[in-house]
């Protein structure tokens, strides 16, 4: 199994990931996005030169002239820019306070003992705030004076960087150090530090707080007895030797992005579930399954260990992950769903929306380059009336995936047992069959490979769908043309999607390129900023996008560093609307080795939350280590390691976020 580890001892597990998912498990002739968008402007024999920049902007309807002049309208946003660049601190606008609010291994359950980072227990962990905060959901809390000043916080805690979290350990996923020093108390740790957090907070004084001793307080980690629902509950391929029924499972892995629902619960989404299994494909049953989900990955220890994650002695327990996880945070006893509905990929999030005709539409990204955007819409309607008749609407709906074409047109194909390519002949005997292989099921169908589909999220006040595409650095030399003047997308772009007629549920949708990313003043880059865009207002790699309450669009980013782009990452404003858009505006700076997730939104839109992770990583030949980090933030003290934490940002004074 070691010839699965990283060969390359300066990779973090986040690093060797992101290697890993350079290549792609998508072996189908499936048109790519970036053919159908070369398809696409080549028909509108779009020029090199401006007109280019401006049609794939978004902004051909501009008058060439106008693109030319750099002519500048107002912006929405009114807060002073801040200044690309990297250190060892974050960030913000000026008039504006980032706090934070709390940090790995502070206390979530009241009985936590205070956080010692020598002496760290699975049993402390259990009860503290866990490692790699990501996705954050703010629900008003229930009969609340001010549903914008206390609520409750839910937070995925996504994966573990054992090297910077405890002491003499480094990088101990590469085929060099095989996992030596790793022990079951260590792993136990790990599995305690994953999960999510549900947090009441208040703001008092202008000022947010944890409550200390909330009956609402709980950690949810690797371990959590869990339920399977929908379709494939029960299933033969989801039964194993501790569950012979298939229908429950303990815990969930690597929980990114995802979602609150109107009905107030948390759609916490597993995404690199892949990587946590031990052993090899080959010779496997599901060898061909397996390979199409990059699985085994043996990025951690936890097989060498226990013989749930290890192939070889527990074949079927990796089907009973990369799940959409439906979580009630005002029921602290209630146990977590496993929606199978919803298909099972790499989920990046489940953002949704409620449709004019009452359903619930979720979208959602497939997070591996030449993988695939989808959508659910659920069968019944929400009842706003009755929380508890929409507690298992999620169960009954139909998954669709997404095609683009060449000509701005799209449609979803549903991923429906029978229909099509999706029988018993071609490997889907049922609609489980479906939804465990949901990737292979998108294959047949023909749907659009993408580069790298992330958050995916509609916007409520337009009807508009924004698709944040991270990068795919697989594009080559010979691909070049005139729609694509760069060999390799290492910065990724934003694609807006306009449902037909409004609906949300409609199988047919229109399609424009927002912004493609990069420094859009280095013509060899093609990126396509707004002209009047700053030269710190550019950015690379998206990853989250949030609509605030005014409609307007926020992102946040993953993979930029000093080396690869002389900044830290991030997060922007973005303008979709008007004369200005493309318009991008820098917000906030994360600290060295940082990425910034979230960003979230208070109803009143007078706070934004977003989650710090892996703080302290190093990058290019060198490695930040729990004794050499690339900074020491929050505490900047010489005995702590730096600590992933969520900020708090508020403007001094009062008032909305960037107006």
């Amino acid at each position: 199994m070691n010839d699965q580890f990283s060969s390359n001892p300066c990779l973090t597990r986040s690093q060797a990931a992101e290697t890993a998912e350079d290549i792609g498990s998508n072996a189908s002739q499936n048109p790519t996005i970036g053919d159908v968008i070369a398809t696409r402007l080549a028909r509108r024999d779009v020029l090199r030169g401006a007109l280019g920049v401006a049609a794939l902007a978004g902004i051909a309807p501009l008058a060439l002239d106008r693109a030319l002049a750099q002519s500048v309208s107002p912006t929405r946003f009114s807060f002073r820019e801040i200044a690309s660049g990297s250190d060892e601190k974050h960030h913000v606008s000026e008039g504006y306070d980032a706090d934070v609010l709390i940090r790995w291994g502070d206390a979530v359950l009241r009985d936590a003992p205070a956080f010692d980072p020598l002496k760290q227990t699975a049993s402390a962990q259990q009860r503290q705030f866990g490692y790699n905060n990501d996705y954050l959901g703010y629900i008003p809390m229930r009969g609340a004076a001010d549903p914008s000043t206390h609520g409750l916080l839910v937070v995925n805690h996504e994966y573990t960087n054992e090297e910077l979290m405890f002491p003499g350990i480094g990088v101990q996923q590469s085929k060099a150090a095989a996992f030596a020093k790793m022990t079951p108390e260590l792993v136990g740790i790990e599995k305690a530090a994953h999960g999510g957090s549900v947090l009441e907070i208040r703001r008092e004084a202008g000022k947010w707080r944890v409550e200390g001793a909330s009956s609402f307080a709980r950690r949810i980690d690797a371990d959590t007895p869990m339920t399977i629902t929908g379709p494939a509950s029960g299933h033969a391929r989801m039964r194993t030797k501790a569950d012979p029924e298939g229908r429950n499972v303990r815990g969930m892995l690597n929980n990114c992005a995802g979602g609150v629902t109107p009905w107030g619960t948390w759609l916490s989404c597993e995404e690199n579930f892949n990587g946590y299994f031990w052993g090899s494909a080959a010779g496997q049953p599901e060898e061909k399954q397996l390979k199409r989900y990059g699985a085994p990955a043996n990025n951690y220890a936890w097989g060498k260990f226990e013989e749930r994650f290890d192939l070889a002695k527990e074949s079927n327990e990796i089907n009973r992950f990369g799940w959409v996880v439906e979580i009630d945070p005002f029921d602290p006893a209630s146990t977590p769903k496993k929606r199978t509905a919803l298909g099972r990929m790499k989920h990046e999030g489940a953002e949704g929306i409620i449709n004019s005709d009452g359903r619930y539409v979720v979208y959602m990204g497939d997070d591996e380059r030449f993988d695939y955007v989808y959508k659910f819409v659920s069968e019944s309607r929400v009842d706003p009336a009755n929380r508890a008749a929409n507690m298992d609407l999620l169960d009954h709906g139909t998954l669709y995936v997404a095609k683009f074409n060449s000509d701005g047109a799209g449609e979803w194909a549903p991923l429906i047992h029978g229909q099509g390519p999706l029988t018993a002949a071609n490997g889907f005997a049922s609609q489980a069959d479906v939804l465990i292989d949901t990737r292979l099921a998108a294959d047949a169908l023909g749907a659009t490979k993408m580069d790298r589909p992330e958050d995916v999220e509609a916007n409520s006040k337009t009807g508009k769908v924004y698709v944040a595409l991270t990068n795919n650095s697989r594009r080559t030399e010979a691909q070049i043309d005139k729609a694509n003047p760069r060999a390799e997308n290492r910065f990724g772009h934003i694609i807006e999607m306009a449902p037909e007629g409004g609906d949300h549920a409609a199988t047919r949708f229109k399609w424009e390129m927002l912004v493609t990313c990069g420094d859009h003043t280095v013509s060899s880059t093609g990126a396509s900023f707004h002209a009047a865009t700053t030269k710190d207002g550019w950015f690379g790699m998206p990853d989250c996008v949030a609509v605030d309450p005014e409609g307007r669009l926020w992102v946040a980013t993953d993979g930029n560093s000093a080396k690869a782009t002389g900044r830290n990452d991030g997060v922007w404003a973005l303008e979709t609307e008007g004369p200005m858009r493309g318009h991008s505006k820098h917000f906030f700076r994360t600290p060295n080795g940082a990425e910034a997730c979230g960003p979230l939104f208070t109803p009143d839109g007078q706070t934004m939350f977003i989650a710090i992770q892996h703080p302290g990583e190093g990058g290019g030949d060198s490695i930040g280590t729990f004794e050499a980090p690339s900074t020491r933030w929050p505490d900047f003290k010489p005995d702590m390691p730096p600590r992933p934490s969520i900020v708090a940002i508020t403007k001094r004074g009062g008032g909305k976020i960037g107006v």
